[in-house]
């Protein structure tokens, strides 16, 4: 079940480096790509940075539409990612996408007209702020999230549910290479380092 996660919060469904995929659209066509190279900014307005490259179908829609999607895949979800961050939506006939051409399934956003991976366990809906220099120079977007949701099976009350018994198919994933990946392991509490005296 999907539950809005609060903007000031938004920041927690990225802060522990998941890979991500971005899904933009724009004048009736969509895609998704895989991203490593994603983080939260800030909290109040919340933001997110993620690199699109230049070289990408997808960067195009976001450039194009203003907005854009950051989905966070979990486990489950390794094949896909891995399909959709090898393979270009600009390779596939003008009457499909990657949605259709790898049978993953989507939703609308609620705010913006962006695309939303079913099965992911955490989503933010992100318009642009516009940072030409940043955008061009280093392929670095800037996004200010305005609506954001998660999986209540796996983050409940702003924080994500660290439980052992979780099911290991929801656990988050963060890509490696060579088609590997790590799944979120264990966590673990810890108090801070008393101050050094002297």
């Amino acid at each position: 079940m999907r539950r809005v996660v609060e903007l000031p919060r938004a920041y927690r469904l990225l802060n522990h480096g998941p890979t991500v995929l971005v899904s933009a659209a724009h004048a009736g066509r969509r895609n998704i790509m895989a991203a490593s190279w994603s983080m939260a900014l800030d909290f109040a307005p919340p933001k997110v940075a993620v690199v699109i490259d230049k070289s990408t179908y997808t960067r195009g829609l976001v450039e194009a539409s203003g907005s854009f999607a950051l989905n966070v895949p979990c486990r489950a979800q390794a094949a896909a990612t891995l399909a959709v961050g090898g393979s270009s939506g600009r390779d596939l006939p003008a009457d499909e996408d990657k949605f259709a051409a790898f049978g993953l399934q989507s939703f609308a956003g609620s705010v913006l007209d962006v695309p939303l991976l079913e099965g992911c366990v955490a989503w933010l809906e992100c318009r642009v702020l516009d940072e030409p220099h940043n955008q061009q120079r280093y392929d670095l977007f800037i996004g200010e999230v305005v609506a954001a949701w998660a999986d209540t099976r796996v983050f409940a009350d702003g924080r994500w549910i660290t439980d052992p018994a979780l099911d290991p198919a929801l656990r988050t994933i963060h890509y490696v290479a060579g088609g590997q990946f790590f799944a979120t392991g264990e966590a673990f509490d810890t108090q801070a380092a008393p101050p050094l005296r002297g």
